[in-house]
């Protein structure tokens, strides 16, 4: 069975804690033991670790050897604010998934209110992350950026980038992908799509229109369909 993984709150020497929600889930809920072992991430490294204390508020790991982990593809995403159940579930999916960084960017058809409360959500999207990534047996939560309007997010790119969009009919995402280089940029439109304004700005700074097919997908399904062929072609 494989073990479940935690990423350490705080680690000192060969010990390793878990501290707040992290402790309290996993002694009221989950029933911890001393002696059970398990995965945790202690700055960065998965080691073996074996309970040696527990209460509601704290669990202290003995650390041991290094956990062998596979490294994930460097892919980042640009996704346009949208209704913010939706949002934080395709964040979850996309954690899962392995993405590195998610830029939450507002788009001209981002809802106003949307935009204006996007900020105070940031913490909320980052501990969804967080737990995603315990569950998902990563060694580290994607970075969640601070929300930004799309012009200063799109000014500051480097590497391959590939903007979905809806208005693109020729070239598939998979074909798009052919010869691009670590890491890789996905950016993903709002409710409503990319502006033409938008599609112009893309352009110019030199990223790729790809498209995921015919039908046309919910923003958060487009960014969980080619987040996974983006990782299963890379």
């Amino acid at each position: 069975m494989t073990r479940r993984r935690w990423i350490a709150d705080r680690v000192d020497g060969d010990r390793a804690y878990l501290l707040g929600p992290n402790a309290a889930h996993l002694f009221r809920v989950l029933r911890v033991k001393v002696g059970q072992t398990f995965d945790v991430v202690a700055e960065g490294v998965p080691r073996f670790a074996e309970v040696v204390s527990a209460a509601h508020d704290q669990v202290e790991f003995r650390l041991g050897a290094v956990v062998a982990n596979e490294a994930l593809p460097q892919v980042s995403v640009y996704l346009s604010i949208f209704k913010f159940d939706r949002l934080e579930w395709a964040l979850e999916k996309l954690t899962e998934l392995g993405v590195s960084e998610i830029f939450p960017v507002i788009a001209q058809r981002t809802e106003k209110h949307l935009a204006k409360a996007a900020s105070a959500r940031v913490e909320r999207w980052r501990k969804i992350a967080h737990e995603a990534s315990q569950q998902a047996r990563r060694v580290a939560p994607p970075q969640i950026h601070d929300p930004v309007p799309l012009k200063k997010a799109v000014a500051e790119t480097q590497g391959s980038r590939v903007v979905l969009s809806e208005m693109e009919s020729t070239v598939s995402l998979k074909s798009a992908l052919n010869g691009c280089h670590l890491p890789l940029l996905l950016a993903f439109g709002p409710e409503g799509g990319w502006s033409e304004e938008e599609h112009q700005l893309f352009e110019s700074a030199g990223w790729q229109t790809a498209s995921l097919g015919k039908t046309i997908l919910r923003a958060e399904t487009a960014a969980i369909a080619a987040v996974a062929v983006a990782m299963a072609e890379l």
